[in-house]
Order: structure tokens, then C-alpha cells, then sequence
């Protein structure tokens, strides 16, 4: 493979790393403002209680009243009720709705005293003869809002680092298509004058008396007509191919019978299939071809050109999507199985990128060519449906109809 690959994959997992030490160090500094704040709010809530202690147990006069007063308006964030453990005395900083009766404002305040015994347990504040009331008090909104920070923060940084990953993507298929289409145009333009020639020189041999009947000018009619079928294939990718319905299992068994007097006698093709020989799919045939070459030359590669094909034509079964309102197209498979090394467990995924490649010479360009043909072009699918080392793998390319 090539090694920017395996650069990119380390380097999408080191800026998951980085993400989860900010946000883990994130998580960790807001606890400990959590912390401090909340130590500060019940050192607020006794010094609120000892003030109520000493108002009721001390001689009223202006300053005690001053003090007190300074105390209680102090806290302007902190729920507080006061009760004798049965009805409440006083509540302070608790939100009343507008035009509340006087019992949903009793409800209102039994619900936040419930919540404040679940929060805290009560400060008592003891006054006259053993008697004592009771000071229950709950969590600011400010506490609340800072316990909550970290997730509020994380999820942001998890939505920026999506839209990051997709803009990145996006940008990166998009210069992928640019380096595709220019390289197929011109490929395509270069090839083109070369073969204009050579088609020159096939008219001239064959008119000439010298070369009548040599069967070296019908090879090289042969070998003209293979260079004009690729360079159709790459003015195809380098713009947008025309889909036509095609007889699949004719088109599928052309593109075989071509295959199999290429490669090594050692390999038997068969085609197999579930479907009428009339079966039309949508394809354009010469992308299409093409295709099926490069992952049944991977295939006899696989099998060190020993062994067999098979290329299995089936329906597929296909599923109304949520957020398409029209019904889905029909589809129709072609199984391509070989019974080659297999393909590794691990490296399933990395087999369509540019650049994969197990031979010591090969650019790793014929699948990941093949993937864009299908899934770009012909609006269909192309992945490893199975694969077992040391028995086969299977390719399955779906079509639409």
C-alpha cells in the first residue's frame, strides 16, 4: 500500500487522541470548579443559618437587623426554604409562576423541598427550648449549568469535528474526481494519436500486395480495436457515461470470453445464473467490462493462475428507505467468487483505497478504479460479500435495472 494510507490512518487516530485528552482534561477542570463552587455555596448556606440562629435567639435591635438583612441578600442564587419540619416558614430565590394560587404555590414548594432533601441533607437552626427549624437548600442554577458545561462543550466539539471530517471528505472526493477525470481525459487524448496512426498503417499493409493475406495485419486489427476500447473506457470516466439497459448475462459472458483466452488455460471461468437470460440491467457495457477485468485479473493473481471463477447473476432483495418517497429501484447482482489466498479480515476495508496492492508491482489501481466505476457511474454497489483465507473470496457488484 502506499504509505500515505498508512499516514492517514495514524493520523485519524491521533486527532482522536487529541480529542480525548481535551476532552477528558476539559471533564476533569470543570469537576474541580464544580467542586469549589459548590464548597462555597454550602459555606454560603451555613453562614445563612447561623445568621437565622442569631436573629432569633439574639435581641433584635439595628444592627443585628442590618446584619442579617446583609446576610439573607446576599444569597441571590441559591434556592433556600425554611421549615419547622412540617410546614414552610420562608422560601427564598424559588421562581413562582405569574398569578399562582396559594395552593399550587404550596405543591410548588413541597416538589423543591422534596428536591432539596434529595440534593442535601438540612441545616438545623436551633432556637428557645430545644426547639429547631429546619434550612433545606438545593444547587444553583450556575452550579447546575457548570455541571452540565462539559457535556454542552463536548458535543460541540463532537459536531465541529463531524462537519470537520465530512468538509475534509467532501473536499477530498472532490479532488480525487478532479485527478480522475484529468488523468482519464488525458489518457484518453494521449492514446488518441498514437492509434489514428496505427489504424494508418493497418489500411496501408492491408492495401499493399506485400502484406495480402499476412495474418500479422488481422493481429494488428486486433490489437487496434483493444486500444480503441480503452481509450473508450477513458473518455467514458472523464465524462459522464451513458447507462443503457443491457442484456446482463450476454454482456457478463462477452466480457468473460474475452477474459479467458488472456489469462492461463489453468483457469476455468463458469457463469451461473438465477435470473431469465433476458434480464436487462442499467450499464454502460466498455466501463463495465472493465469491471468485471480487473477483479477477475485480481482473481487469477490471487490464485497464482490456478483454479476457478464463478460469476453468479442473482435478484436482490431491496428496501424502501425512509426518506425516499418513490420506491426504490430493482436490483440484480453479480457474484464474482474465486478460489484464490482470501483476503485477510483486517484489510477488507483498505482493498478498494488507491494504492492497495499485495503484488510487488502493481500501482493497487484495478479495484479501487472498479468501486468508482459502479458506485460512482453506475450508482450501484461493489464490496467483499465473503471471503476466507486460504479458500476464496467473493466480489458482489450490484446494478440497478
Amino acid at each position: 500500500m502506499i504509505p500515505i494510507y498508512d499516514q492517514k490512518s495514524r493520523l485519524k487516530i491521533l486527532v482522536a487522541v487529541i480529542a480525548l485528552l481535551i476532552g477528558a482534561a476539559t471533564v476533569v477542570y470543570t469537576n474541580l470548579l464544580v467542586q469549589r463552587v459548590s464548597a462555597r455555596e454550602q459555606q454560603q448556606i451555613r453562614l445563612y443559618a447561623k445568621a437565622q440562629e442569631f436573629i432569633i435567639n439574639s435581641e433584635q435591635d439595628s444592627n443585628t437587623l442590618f446584619v442579617f438583612s446583609e446576610i439573607v441578600n446576599a444569597n441571590a442564587t441559591i434556592p433556600v426554604i425554611l421549615s419547622d419540619g412540617v410546614n414552610t416558614i420562608a422560601a427564598k430565590n424559588i421562581v413562582m409562576p405569574a398569578r399562582v394560587s396559594e395552593a399550587d404555590s404550596v405543591r410548588l414548594l413541597q416538589s423543591e423541598l422534596l428536591l432539596m432533601k434529595q440534593q442535601h441533607p438540612p441545616i438545623v437552626v436551633k432556637f428557645g427550648a430545644g426547639q429547631v427549624n429546619y434550612i433545606y437548600y438545593r444547587d444553583s442554577q450556575l452550579l447546575q449549568q457548570l455541571r452540565t458545561y462539559p457535556l454542552v462543550q463536548l458535543v460541540v466539539i463532537g459536531c465541529l469535528g463531524i462537519i470537520a471530517y465530512f468538509a475534509f471528505s467532501s473536499s477530498r472526493r472532490a479532488e480525487q474526481n478532479r485527478v480522475w477525470v484529468g488523468l482519464a481525459k488525458e489518457t484518453a487524448h494521449q492514446l488518441g494519436t498514437p492509434l489514428s496512426s496505427l489504424v494508418g498503417w493497418q489500411n496501408y499493409l492491408r492495401d499493399s500486395d506485400r502484406f495480402k493475406d499476412e495474418p500479422i495485419v488481422e493481429e494488428l486489427g486486433k490489437d487496434i480495436r483493444r486500444l480503441e476500447i480503452i481509450t473508450e473506457r477513458f473518455s467514458n470516466i472523464g465524462s459522464v457515461p451513458v447507462l443503457k439497459d443491457e442484456n446482463l448475462f450476454h454482456t457478463t459472458r462477452n466480457a468473460i470470453e474475452y477474459l479467458s483466452s488472456r489469462v492461463s488455460k489453468k483457469v476455468i471461468f463458469k457463469i451461473e445464473s438465477d435470473l431469465p437470460l433476458d434480464t436487462p440491467a442499467r450499464i454502460n457495457v466498455p466501463l463495465f467490462d472493465w469491471v468485471i477485468e480487473n477483479i477477475c485479473k485480481n482473481a487469477v493473481d490471487a490464485m497464482d493462475g490456478r483454479g476457478s471463477i464463478t460469476l453468479h447473476l442473482r435478484r436482490v432483495r431491496t428496501r424502501r428507505s425512509w426518506y425516499r418517497r418513490s420506491a426504490p429501484p430493482r436490483q440484480v447482482a453479480v457474484d464474482i467468487t474465486d478460489t484464490g489466498k482470501g483476503i485477510p479480515s483486517h484489510k477488507l476495508e483498505s482493498v478498494f483505497m488507491p494504492g492497495f496492492t499485495t503484488k510487488k508491482r502493481g500501482w493497487g489501481l484495478g479495484l479501487a478504479l472498479a468501486k468508482r466505476i459502479i458506485e460512482n457511474y453506475h450508482e450501484g454497489r461493489l464490496f467483499v460479500k465473503w471471503s476466507e483465507i486460504g479458500r476464496g473470496t467473493t466480489f458482489r457488484i450490484v446494478l440497478n435495472q
